[in-house]
């Protein structure tokens, strides 16, 4: 146990913490917080109906959400396949989703810009938007993976998962995951 006089002197010794240490601690600790991520027509580990697939109308499944902490000013969705055979493959890029909202239709428009002022980032399609599973071979799992941020992120619409994760270091209050196989008939 530690005296309050030793307290006293390592107080005085040890330097502050500067600020983005803070920001990383904070998000450490927050990030434990969990989003209930769900679909209306798949569950966890389920298949992914064909019709949100490249063997059907390749639209974005409805996703909905609850546990989006307060201090919430925006959300991010990624959602990739890691059993891709040249790596893990991103199919769907969206950030600056309003706070507020707590489920996304299905089908939502492949633009870089919504009326609402979400962003669509690029997929490894390279285009804006949601692009389906399209497994080669066997069975894939994809990942959505949904953010709740503590600021609105100063990125373009053509940025990717890379430049979407970096932006969002030190500022991922809560987040939550659904997984969806799919494997082509």
């Amino acid at each position: 146990m530690i005296s309050k006089a030793c307290w006293a002197v390592l107080m005085l010794v040890l330097p502050a913490r500067p600020a983005a240490a803070d920001n990383e601690r904070r998000s450490v600790m927050t990030s434990e917080m969990a989003i209930e991520l769900t679909s209306p027509v798949f569950a966890e580990g389920e298949e992914i109906p064909g019709r949100y697939t490249c063997d059907g109308e390749n639209i974005s499944p409805p996703l909905a959400w609850s546990g989006a902490p307060p201090g919430t000013h925006s959300l991010a969705l990624i959602c990739d396949d890691p059993d891709a055979p040249v790596g893990t493959w991103v199919h769907w890029v969206l950030f600056n989703l309003p706070p507020g909202l707590d489920a996304l239709p299905e089908a939502i428009p492949a633009e870089a810009v919504l009326v609402n002022g979400t962003r669509q980032g690029r997929n490894d399609f390279r285009h804006y938007g949601y692009g389906g599973p399209c497994p080669p071979r066997s069975s894939h799992r994809y990942y959505f993976k949904l953010y709740a941020l503590d600021c609105q992120l100063q990125l373009p619409a053509a940025a990717g998962k890379t430049e979407l994760l970096q932006a969002m270091q030190g500022h991922i209050l809560a987040e939550g995951s659904l997984m969806g196989r799919y494997r082509r008939h």
